[in-house]
């Protein structure tokens, strides 16, 4: 009976907020925030003895799929080098991949690797990429998007992505709108 009388406000609670916040009339966090997150990194990063233990948590953090984990998994492939991953890692990250995932998870990884010392690789890795899967075509329109350079000669890769999700065509157009003017 204790159990129940802990366990039910809970689960009576989470469905209750997730349709507040669909209606738009409160926003939440669950979990860790973004901050947190990363002191949550920091700390591993400065006190690990061994990064490549650090390295071997990548692959299980992404199967648990949490918010949480993915931001982690993000956080340790912009700061682990190719030495502590064992590869590129850019290769690290596609290899995760399922057969689909979310764009904006993705976008904010990309981000955050890029922001490191991890740029975006260049054109001809992207075009490799491109040709594995659908999925890896149009990841890596999402990775072209977050270059400084933006589309340069990539336009064709652009272009005959597969077909995404609302956000991913927004993305997409204003790739092809940008390359256009700038080759204006």
């Amino acid at each position: 009976m204790t159990a129940y009388k802990i366990c039910t406000p809970g689960m009576i609670t989470k469905p209750r907020t997730d349709i507040l916040a669909k209606q738009g009339a409160f926003t939440f966090h669950y979990g860790s925030t973004d901050p947190e997150i990363r002191t949550l990194t920091s700390w591993l990063l400065t006190n690990s003895t061994n990064r490549k233990h650090l390295a071997k948590l990548i692959p299980k953090l992404w199967k648990r799929h949490g918010r949480e984990d993915l931001k982690l998994v993000g956080l340790l492939l912009a700061n682990l080098s190719s030495e502590d991953l064992g590869e590129n890692p850019w290769i690290t990250l596609i290899h995760l991949f399922n057969d689909s995932e979310p764009l904006e998870t993705i976008l904010e990884i990309a981000e955050e690797m890029n922001r490191s010392e991890n740029k975006i690789p260049d054109d001809e890795w992207l075009i490799a990429m491109a040709e594995q899967s659908s999925l890896w075509h149009q990841i890596a329109l999402l990775f072209i998007s977050i270059r400084e350079q933006g589309a340069g000669d990539l336009e064709h890769l652009i272009t005959t992505a597969p077909s995404g999700g609302e956000l991913f065509e927004k993305i997409r157009k204003r790739l092809l709108t940008s390359n256009n003017s700038n080759a204006a």
